[in-house]
């Protein structure tokens, strides 16, 4: 609880509630003036306390964090008592997971997907053509 008395929490004590006061404060101010005719007003009369709201959550979860990390983490049931790291020892780098990929592909009796990696090949040859071009579509527009 002392880690949130120190002075860069009572800054953002500060300055959560100058916000929220301060959005409040303009929702306030937009619901005069739509209660004046304003019209546009109504939908930031909402907007405003939505903000002040949003200060408030991220303002609790940041409190929440603070007062996490004071705590030491509970102890599962079989876990070995937590030994500090050693700041001597020196850091062990493991080589990554190697996954072995199979290279048989797999085909498919599908016709119209046949059809259509043949096309994409034909594009992928002939750089400058265009899919009008290829010489194995059958137009039936003539």
């Amino acid at each position: 609880m002392r880690a949130l008395l120190r002075p860069a929490w009572l800054v953002r004590h500060v300055v959560a509630l100058v916000l929220v006061a301060g959005f409040l404060g303009l929702g306030w101010w937009q619901f005069s003036r739509a209660t004046g005719g304003n019209t546009l007003s109504w939908g930031y009369t909402f907007e405003w306390p939505v903000f002040a709201l949003f200060v408030v959550f991220l303002w609790v979860r940041e409190v929440q964090q603070e007062l996490r990390a004071g705590r030491p983490a509970p102890e599962e049931p079989g876990d070995s008592p937590a030994v500090a790291p050693d700041p001597a020892a020196p850091v062990t780098v493991r080589r990554p997971v190697r996954v072995r990929v199979s290279s048989q592909r797999v085909t498919a009796d599908d016709p119209e997907l046949d059809a259509y990696n043949d096309y994409l090949a034909w594009l992928n040859a002939h750089p400058g053509a265009r899919p009008g071009d290829y010489p194995g579509r059958k137009s039936s527009t003539k």
